[in-house]
């Protein structure tokens, strides 16, 4: 591993950094986020056909840059350093890579270049608790109700062949869809195949398809929009399949559906997201460090600086302390999730880094904003300072994609740090029990030799 950027890298942050720091300040944020899309448009077009954002990570031949994870991560991290809304999360790092890796080439040729562009934004709804879990961030994988609870709840699909064409529909609603309230394309989890055959797949659905309704919830991070979509016999495309074309499919066949249950699938893109949103909260981090810094320096008590007081300089130089830290994390779990070892079943070393690189990044944040609205004082309390945005940002995170405790708890079982895996503990339990019964014959049997051997030169006497 190559421990330092390459100047294309360093000239890639440095201008994502002048433009956001022009472009993107904090009275900035607070008029974008109360627009009706939930962020700057002519900034995300700017970012987009410009810098190329969006497509920093996708094949050149779809429109895209070509570059890696570690680039792209260094595009969130000073997103996160300015706190910057857009639908950078959802499409680039959420939508956009299900749909290269997972799409027909058809559907990739026809919507890769435009997400690439900008043009088009994604948004991935996971119905269920957290998207958290069904990425495998805070669990080994996603259990049987994953995308929802089974038959009576979730996303539910069906193909009709009659009353106005034959076609995919969904019927369901899905809380919680990150910037799903304005993106032109879902990537919707729903359940398929009845009952005894169910199992879930991924469906591209149109923004503007009739019967979807979607609402923007209030959510204590304004700069992180979520929206409730709900899905009223909305049509529907598999993702990877045939277009909705079964041909003379029997009953009980799935014709124009891509092989396999979406779930593995999920869990395999969640390294690489954890990565992503760890550079995120560093960056945030950082930001609200460097602004605490300044204040500090300039807030007087006493005839001086507070931040000549001892006891304020411990603070933040603890908190520094875990912003670097957190940082050589997010760089390294984004250089696991496009290195040279292939993951396995279990995620590997890219899951493993990914979800320890998100904790400590999360809990970097949240001293970091607990330490800015601290030492920022009075005002530091009123909830209009910009120090409240890296606070809601931070509590935000954690609920989204936390707690910090169960990420480390998922990466530790991963990497069997306290013992075996939950899917490896059964066959370990039985195959003790086994070895319990050999050892109990081989004790049988030398007392039983111990015992002939005193009694034979008695009888032998």
């Amino acid at each position: 591993m190559d421990t330092a950027f390459t100047e294309e890298q360093n000239e890639m942050r440095r201008t994502v950094r002048d433009l956001l720091a022009r472009r993107c300040r904090p009275d900035e944020v607070k008029t974008a986020v109360r627009t009706p899309e939930g962020y700057d448009t002519a900034l995300w077009d700017t970012l987009a056909r410009q810098l190329g954002l969006p497509g920093l990570a996708l094949p050149e031949r779809y429109g895209g840059t070509g570059c890696g994870t570690v680039e792209l991560a260094l595009a969130f991290e000073e997103a996160g350093r300015t706190l910057l809304p857009s639908p950078l999360l959802p499409t680039a790092a959420l939508a956009a890579p299900l749909l290269a890796r997972l799409g027909s080439a058809d559907q990739r040729a026809r919507l890769l270049p435009r997400l690439a562009s900008g043009e088009l934004t994604a948004a991935l709804a996971v119905p269920g608790s957290t998207l958290s879990s069904a990425l495998g961030l805070t669990a080994p994988g996603p259990g049987p109700g994953w995308a929802g609870g089974g038959r009576a709840g979730g996303v539910q699909a069906t193909y009709r062949t009659a009353g106005g064409g034959a076609g995919w529909r969904l019927y369901g609603e899905v809380d919680q869809v990150l910037g799903g309230h304005s993106a032109g394309l879902l990537l919707v989890a729903a359940h398929t195949g009845g009952f005894t055959r169910s199992r879930t797949l991924l469906f591209l659905v149109d923004g503007a398809a009739d019967g979807l309704v979607r609402t923007r919830q209030t959510a204590l991070d304004e700069t992180r929009p979520v929206a409730r979509a709900e899905l009223r016999d909305v049509t529907a495309i598999p993702l990877g399949g045939n277009d909705g074309d079964r041909g003379d499919a029997r009953d009980g066949e799935r014709v124009g559906e891509p092989d396999g249950d979406m779930a593995h699938e999920l869990a395999s893109a969640g390294p690489r997201v954890a990565a992503l949103l760890a550079a995120e909260a560093v960056g945030a981090a950082d930001g609200a460090l460097a602004r605490t810094v300044e204040y500090v320096k300039v807030r007087e008590q006493f005839g001086r600086p507070i931040g000549s007081f001892q006891a304020v300089r411990h603070r933040l130089a603890d908190v520094y302390v875990q912003v670097q830290a957190a940082r050589s994390a997010a760089y390294f779990a984004a250089w696991a999730a496009d290195g040279p070892r292939p993951l396995d079943q279990d995620g590997g070393e890219a899951a493993t880094a990914g979800g320890t690189a998100l904790g400590q990044a999360l809990e970097a944040l949240g001293s970091a904003a607990a330490e800015a609205v601290q030492l920022h004082g009075g005002v530091g309390f009123t909830w209009e300072h910009e120090a409240h945005l890296y606070f809601k940002r931070a509590a935000g995170d954690e609920l989204l994609f936390g707690p910090v405790h169960r990420l480390r708890a998922c990466a530790a079982d991963r990497a069997a740090l306290f013992g075996p895996r939950e899917g490896a503990r059964g066959e370990e339990r039985e195959g003790e029990h086994g070895r319990g019964h050999e050892r109990r014959d081989e004790r049988r049997d030398e007392r039983e030799g111990e015992a002939g051997a005193v009694r034979w030169p008695g009888r032998a006497a």
